[in-house]
């Protein structure tokens, strides 16, 4: 069984457009319209020396982090990680914490994963993961990159094209507008399970 269409709310958009930000204002305003709202996943938040980022960090729902990625990591064990762009990415760390939080439980009523990118899908246990999550009819609000070179990520284009998911392109002067459908959306699909 695969999530019914509209369970799958796909933010994507341009690097720094704001997806993780308009992510946890939609969480923000669920909560404080349903304080009972059991809530499982994930983000990224990027980590800043100065005015330079240096890394990501993944965070879970519960307030949990470590790092997901950084260019200040040199240890021997990082020479063997996998790169994106000046990026190591240390899979251990953000498979400890990410994975636990895509375990469908019967009591879940949203699932947040920000973000289903690159770094991300290094791990081979991620993906499986988030189709499972698909699959558990849950409603699902997560961010995908924008394709590059008119070239998606394949697990991202699976995502984009799976039958229960709607995608917003995020951009400057839609962020609120979309902020507000998402809510909304979620609102409905939530008081109607």
């Amino acid at each position: 069984m695969a999530a019914a269409p509209g369970k799958c709310f796909l933010v994507s958009g341009p690097p720094g457009v704001g997806k993780t930000t308009l992510v946890i204002r939609v969480l923000e305003s669920l909560t404080n319209s349903n304080p009972n709202l059991k809530v499982q996943g994930f983000y990224t938040r990027e980590v800043r020396e100065g005015s330079e980022r240096v890394g990501f960090d993944v965070v879970t729902l519960d307030g949990r982090k470590g790092p997901l990625s950084s260019t200040k990591i040199s240890t021997p064990e990082s020479f063997r990680w996998p790169t994106v762009g000046q990026y190591k990415v240390d899979l251990a760390s953000f498979e400890s914490l990410a994975l636990p939080e895509l375990q469908v439980k019967e009591d879940t009523d949203l699932f947040i994963i920000d973000e289903v990118g690159k770094m991300e899908l290094f791990s081979s246990s991620f993906f499986p993961a988030v189709l499972k999550v698909l699959q558990s009819n849950i409603p699902v609000l997560a961010t995908i990159p924008i394709p590059r070179s008119g070239r998606d990520i394949p697990g991202v284009a699976r995502l984009r094209n799976h039958p229960g998911a709607t995608v917003f392109t995020l951009s400057t002067s839609n962020r609120d507008a979309i902020k507000e459908q998402i809510y909304s959306e979620l609102i409905d699909l939530l008081h109607k399970n």
